[in-house]
């Protein structure tokens, strides 16, 4: 039961990823930012439509930790991003 959760969980973010690729490169906007930012919100749905409703298993206990290193990176292109519209010498 667990395996084959795991492996939907693995189907549905693999799934996910080639569809950002071909859809980002479709409109001419892939980048490895853009790309990761897209990923990340993939990732987050398909935890969100794979949790179980009784018991966690121990492997998405574990899943946490890649959220929060993606809530991190995600902050890191944002200020990023924020750093590139602003003027020089604002900060």
């Amino acid at each position: 039961m667990a395996t084959r959760r795991r492996q939907q969980f693995i189907a549905g973010q693999v799934a996910w990823m080639l569809a950002a690729v071909v859809g980002l490169a479709a409109l001419g906007a892939l980048s490895l930012e853009l790309f990761f930012v897209v990923s990340l919100i993939g990732f987050l749905i398909v935890v969100e439509l794979t949790a179980p409703f009784a018991v966690t298993p121990r492997w998405r206990r574990r899943l946490v930790w890649l959220v929060a290193l993606g809530l991190v990176g995600f902050g890191y292109v944002v200020i990023r991003r924020i750093l590139e519209i602003l003027p020089p010498g604002v900060i």
